[in-house]
């Protein structure tokens, strides 16, 4: 199946005016030059024994998660680090199962939500998969008067994980609203204490939640936290260690592999008025899928956001009227011949926009997916 294309006689080349004023948006160049062009991998034995350091570790740790309580304070904590390590991709089906067990016998009253870092973390972890806990657990820690108890100011802990499960409200959950506003009041002046062990962690939390982190973002930072943590898991953090670096080598790969194809296209040179932000665009993809196996689907994202951002600025910042119509034309036709009816300066966009579908059929058919690249065309000419 291909996309319809218009049977059309060919475009006359349109006599365009070289003099014609140019917008310009004034982009600030790429600082990045070519540090992320090299890459040197592990040797293969090395690697190999990583990844099988990798195994073993998480054969251990699954016995853990086995062998904690369901309910326990433990299993939570013991999920909440493996989540913020950035391992959670590795112990996919244990922390479902666990989660899904938590739901399913999930009571109010039950004894553990009397404890507030408890009650707050189970309400967290729950809602980030998805299960739709209410929020009356909360009721229990607030006095006669409706408001929340002021005891409760003396439970940092307890604040700080209260403040992380409300970033998981929904519209008109008023008690976690007022569960927001009372505990970022007290962690704000608890942050000024410097020399409270968990200031560092209430600063940072307060600037940016973990709802509203970047898992490898994330990942890095709190191994760093984790191992100041005196009662903390070794095994746990020492997978957590060698799968960032293992998968750091990937991304630093597949980096290095698209910088070399986007030097290649030379387009800081043939279209200096637009962005080169290849490194930028990649890291945004980390966000939305760093595990290994999305390796292809990272590979091809990101050519493909660099061709997007290139057209981008063609239309908006550089290209006439008379030439965006020529070049909207050519889209939608979708063949290497319209290549030739393009000014000089849109050729190499074209050519390049089109090899990179061309690699991504090639990449569909080995997995027997060719049919979707269908849509990704269907998309780029909706844009």
């Amino acid at each position: 199946m291909s996309l319809p294309l218009s049977v059309t006689a060919p475009i006359p080349t349109q006599r365009l005016n070289p003099e014609a004023a140019r917008r310009s948006a004034n982009f600030r160049p790429c600082f990045w030059g070519d540090r992320f062009l090299t890459y040197t991998p592990a040797d293969p034995v090395t690697h190999a024994r990583k990844v099988q350091q990798i195994e073993e570790l998480k054969d251990e740790l699954r016995n853990e998660l086995k062998a904690t309580a369901r309910k326990s304070s433990q299993l939570l904590n013991f999920i909440d680090s493996i989540q913020r390590l950035g391992l959670a991709y590795q112990f996919e089906r244990e922390i479902k199962e666990a989660l899904e067990d938590m739901y399913q016998t999930y009571n109010l009253d039950d004894d553990d939500n009397d404890d507030l870092t408890n009650a707050s973390l189970r309400f967290r972890l729950l809602r980030q998969e998805g299960y739709h806990i209410p929020p009356d657990v909360f009721n229990k820690f607030k006095d006669d008067e409706g408001n929340f108890k002021e005891s409760l100011t003396g439970d940092l802990p307890g604040l700080l994980a209260l403040y992380e499960a409300t970033h998981l409200m929904v519209h008109g959950e008023d008690i976690l609203e007022e569960a927001l506003a009372f505990s970022t009041a007290h962690l704000q002046s608890m942050a000024t204490d410097s020399t409270h062990p968990l200031a560092a962690q209430v600063t940072r939390a307060l600037k940016r939640p973990i709802r509203k982190c970047l898992t490898r973002v994330e990942a890095r930072h709190y191994i760093s936290v984790y191992q100041e943590d005196g009662p903390h898991n070794k095994t746990l953090l020492k997978l957590s260690k060698l799968d960032f670096n293992l998968l750091q080598s990937l991304h630093r790969k597949e980096l290095s592999e698209v910088t070399r194809w986007w030097k290649g296209l030379n387009f800081a040179k043939k279209m200096p008025f637009a962005r080169d932000r290849l490194v930028e665009g990649y890291f945004w993809i980390l966000g939305v899928y760093f595990e290994p196996q999305y390796s292809l689907a990272r590979r091809i994202l990101i050519k493909v956001l660099a061709m997007i951002s290139i057209i981008d600025d063609i239309y908006d910042a550089y290209g006439t009227f008379e030439e965006l119509k020529l070049f909207t034309e050519a889209i939608e036709r979708w063949d290497a011949n319209s290549v030739n009816q393009l000014p000089d300066y849109m050729k190499p966009c074209y050519q390049a926009l089109l090899d990179v579908y061309e690699e991504m059929e090639e990449e569909m058919a080995k997995e027997g997916n060719l049919y979707r690249v269908q849509y990704a065309k269907a998309a780029v000419c909706l844009q």
